[in-house]
């Protein structure tokens, strides 16, 4: 059977009781009379996060439970809300499905409060990690992006914005080393965003972010994909300087963070990073993937300039006669056309010069 088809509803037994969990951990009743509280995890203003574990379970397994508030006063405001967080709830446990999300495990409500039942990831947050051990270097940094970008094409493919990326919503698995996204803003937006205007709305009501990791649309209430982005690019910079972008000063005229100065990367990284964070959004990166394939051009760039010739330019003379590059060609040149002069500066092409030396050698031969 599958554990989301349920409906919720204020009646089924396990949850007729009102637990004030909100108090703090230790809570002697049992949630849905099998998830013990151990202790808080977070609070927000959308509620409460929990470490708790399900006692119906071999083992005792840990999990997280957050509780969520709806902002609701009338009985028709409060079913709206019901079909909000059944129909979001379903969409966290279709994203759950990929390896850096957490997995829902289940969820329901509690006397007009909603939960929302989570996997547990063990390990630290990426804000916790640069104060540990410090800032990173522009190769881990760069491996980062490689691990989230994908994460992000998923999200946007699933026509979900996050609106939360930051170095305390990614978590460092313990176990694998994995990188999870966690604390989903759109979502908690979705089910806690009251429905209490006379007018229907076509966008968001209520603005969910962080001040600094949030760009411009998004505190207009019309966050698009770009935006987390955005965010994502931000907490880049934090990885490398350790410094909130609220500590950064500002450009007077566009109002960007100045963060290039503190820090010491390649110019073709800064400016990958320097896109992903402008204010203006038809400048900014607008999909995952327009991010990855600029990496991937960075990637290769050292490669190929190695490929092209850093010898000195050589002058070359044919029946005495200055010829320029652009009218030098293969057809043009042979091995008795042809005197190297010292302190030249005309450049050949590879594969002018190498059938020279091909008929020289031949030439010898003969």
């Amino acid at each position: 059977m599958n554990r989301f088809s349920q409906k919720i509803t204020d009646s089924d037994d396990s949850t007729s009781q009102h637990i004030k969990l909100s108090q703090g951990s230790g809570c002697k009743q049992l949630l849905r009379d099998r998830y013990k509280i151990l202790q808080v995890l977070g609070r927000g203003g959308f509620g409460i996060t929990f470490l708790a574990k399900n006692t119906q379970l071999p083992g005792n397994t840990v999990c997280v439970v957050k509780q969520l508030l709806p902002k609701v006063t009338s009985h028709q405001s409060w079913q709206k809300a019901c079909m909000r967080f059944e129909k979001e709830a379903k969409t966290l446990a279709l994203l759950g499905s990929h390896p850096q999300i957490p997995m829902l495990l289940d969820y329901f409500q509690v006397n007009q409060e909603f939960y929302l039942v989570q996997e547990y990831v063990k390990g630290s947050t990426l804000a916790r990690e640069v104060r540990q051990t410090g800032t990173k270097s522009e190769a881990s940094v760069k491996q980062f992006l490689q691990e989230l970008l994908p994460v992000l094409r998923y999200l946007h493919q699933h026509h979900v914005i996050h609106r939360d990326i930051k170095p305390q919503n990614l978590l460092r698995c313990e176990d694998d080393g994995r990188v999870v996204l966690i604390d989903f803003g759109a979502i908690k937006e979705q089910l806690i965003d009251t429905y209490e205007n006379s007018i229907n709305l076509s966008r968001s009501t209520s603005f969910v972010g962080t001040m600094g990791f949030a760009p411009p649309e998004q505190f207009s209430l019309r966050p698009v994909y770009a935006s987390d982005i955005y965010a994502l690019g931000v907490t880049c910079i934090y990885m490398l300087t350790g410094k909130s972008p609220l500590e950064f000063d500002q450009d007077p005229s566009s109002g960007e963070i100045c963060w290039q100065k503190e820090v010491n990367i390649s110019d073709n990284f800064a400016q990958v990073l320097e896109k992903m964070v402008k204010f203006s959004l038809h400048k900014r990166f607008q999909t995952a993937d327009e991010v990855i394939k600029a990496l991937a051009k960075e990637n290769y760039s050292p490669s190929l300039a190695n490929c092209l010739t850093n010898q000195k330019l050589q002058k070359k003379s044919i029946k005495h006669y200055e010829i320029p590059e652009s009218e030098i060609t293969y057809h043009q040149v042979n091995h008795s056309q042809i005197t190297q002069q010292e302190n030249s500066d005309v450049y050949l092409p590879p594969v002018v010069r190498t059938a020279t030396t091909i008929r020289r050698w031949k030439a010898r031969l003969k």
